[in-house]
Parts: C-alpha cells; sequence; structure tokens
C-alpha cells in the first residue's frame, strides 16, 4: 500500500569538523493514512531528526520523501514553508504557544496565513475549540490555562489547517500522568476520526497507544512492532 508518508533510503549526514556523522542510515518508512505510530530511541538514535525530516523543517542527504504523493525532498525553503502551513500540524511538548494571544487567537495562528477570511478563521478556530474541549475558555490567554489544556490549544492550532499528518513531539513530556492519559484518549480519539498521527517520544506508555512502533538506534532501524489494536 502506498502510504500518506513514503520515506525511502534516507541518509542524513553532518559535517562536524573533519568527520562525516550519519544520523540517519538508509531509512525507509511507509505510513497508510489514518495510521497512528509512534517513533522511539535512546538520545543520540536519531529520531530528532527523522521528525525534522518528516515536518520538512530539513532535507536528506540523499533518499526521498513522499508526503501525500509529492515529493518534498529537494524543495527549496520558501515550498518547504508553504508544505509545513499546509499540510503539517505541529505539536510540542513545550506548546508554543502566543502568550499574548487568547485560546481562540492561538487555534487561527496557522489559517492567518492561509489567508482566511477573519469571519471564516473565527468559526473554524472556536469549532476546534470545541472538539478539544475548551469552548468554555475561548477568551482565555495560556498564562490562564493548565498544562493540559494549554496541550488541548496546540493540538486544536494543529488541526486548524486540517493537515496530511499530525507530528508530535513528546507530546506529554510537560504533564503529570492523569492529564497526560486524557492528551493521549484525545489523540487516539483524533486517529479514529481518520487522522494520521506520528508521535516521538521516550516514554512507553504515549509509544503503546500507537498502532505502530518504530524504535531507532544509531540512525537505523532497530526494531519494528505492533502497538495497540485500531
Amino acid at each position: 500500500m502506498t502510504g500518506i508518508v513514503e520515506i525511502s533510503q534516507v541518509w542524513k549526514t553532518y559535517r562536524m569538523g573533519a568527520e562525516d556523522v550519519h544520523a540517519l542510515r538508509g531509512v525507509s518508512v511507509s505510513v497508510p493514512e489514518g495510521q497512528y505510530i509512534a517513533i522511539m530511541g535512546a538520545s543520540g538514535s536519531g529520531k530528532s531528526t527523522l521528525l525534522n525530516l518528516l515536518g520538512c523543517l530539513d532535507r536528506p542527504t540523499s533518499g526521498t520523501y513522499h508526503l501525500g504523493g509529492e515529493d518534498v525532498s529537494r524543495l527549496g525553503d520558501d515550498q518547504l514553508s508553504f508544505i509545513r502551513s499546509s499540510k503539517i500540524g505541529f505539536i510540542f511538548q513545550s506548546y508554543n504557544l502566543i502568550q499574548q494571544l487568547t485560546v481562540v487567537e492561538n487555534i487561527e495562528v496557522p489559517l492567518y496565513y492561509q489567508g482566511w477570511s477573519e469571519r471564516d478563521s473565527l468559526e473554524r478556530a472556536t469549532a476546534l475549540a470545541e472538539v478539544v474541549g475548551l469552548s468554555n475558555r475561548v477568551n482565555h490567554r495560556p498564562t490562564e490555562l493548565s498544562g493540559g489544556q494549554q496541550q488541548r490549544v496546540a493540538i486544536a492550532r494543529a488541526l486548524a489547517n486540517d493537515p496530511l499528518i499530525m507530528l508530535a513531539d513528546e507530546p506529554t513530556g510537560n504533564l503529570d500522568s492523569h492529564t497526560g492519559s486524557d492528551i493521549l484518549r484525545l489523540l487516539d480519539q483524533l486517529q479514529a476520526q481518520g487522522k494520521t498521527i506520528i508521535t516521538v517520544t521516550h516514554d512507553e506508555r504515549v509509544a503503546n497507544h500507537a498502532e505502530r512502533i518504530i524504535r531507532l538506534a544509531d540512525g537505523e532501524i532497530a526494531e519494528e512492532r505492533a502497538g495497540r489494536q485500531p
């Protein structure tokens, strides 16, 4: 099956002084639409490098990356910026919300860059606030929210542009176990609705919510196994 994400024989090499450091070594991954996968690995395993490539924040040294059927491996900076804003939803460990903006205004940010009208943007953001359980917090600012509520805002913002894929980087890393479980259940619900989710984590509890778990070591896929059943 052709995946919505197709990474083929990807290498990423950095020059460190007189030495070449291979952060990724011939990695190939195919992710079907609607699948939820987790990428794990120790520090230095290559998982953050792979996340950056998946998020079009970097380019592979060699190999190809097709996203939604488009080869994004060799696109220029402006083209990659467009891909990030229109086809990828990012969820960060530290939320990355704009402190001066309200909940609904934070959710609207990607729509502003897409050129949505003020009315349509507000309508979309308000609906997404309800999806993530924050319809009674739309006019609050991040400092008035708990960590779990801030992550819900970040998830709503990631959904704003109806992305092809959602990338979550340690999405529960700053949360207590109870609140983290709430966030994981929300991601489960989004995947059940057809969203393609790729999470990078060191936490087995987080990884076990995914249908498929890929473990990296020394820039290579060391293990791949099934997670929970959809």
